[in-house]
């Protein structure tokens, strides 16, 4: 895939934990690519597959970071019905011939700002791979 492609990543990010794992990279600087369009979410169990796919529209890939571990969020069960979620959109998406790994979830604490600026720059990388999202209308 050509060198000059930077592909375009939305992100989904808890408010808790993986945007405020986001800030602690920033406040850091770290380098990490500016590859993502950070969106603020109360909680990942907020997010519906519906908003998902609207991202893919608009982007290379969704970069979901919820709180860190699952059973470990601020609203008891909010990551655990993410994680349902994103396994039956990935199976959704391999059905429309979508490849799953233009989804990413990972649980990144407040204070993993480290993590976080590692896995924008490792998607950015797949997706680099993968190359632009051939769009279906």
């Amino acid at each position: 895939m050509s060198e000059e492609f930077e592909p375009r990543i939305i992100a989904f990010l808890c408010r808790w934990c993986g945007y405020a794992g986001a800030d602690m990279a920033g406040t850091s600087r770290l380098k990490y690519p500016p590859t993502i369009v950070p969106i603020r979410v109360p909680c990942t169990g907020r997010i519906e597959m519906e908003q998902v796919l609207k991202a893919l529209k608009r982007s290379d890939g969704v970069l979901i970071a919820g709180c860190h571990t699952p059973g470990d969020c601020h609203y008891v069960r909010g990551n655990f019905q993410c994680f349902k979620r994103i396994a039956l959109l990935k199976k959704l998406l391999r059905q429309m011939g979508i490849n799953p790994s233009r989804i990413r979830l990972e649980w990144i604490s407040a204070t993993e700002g480290r993590k976080f600026a590692r896995v924008v720059r490792e998607f950015t990388e797949e997706l680099k791979e993968l190359g632009p999202l051939r769009r279906v209308e």
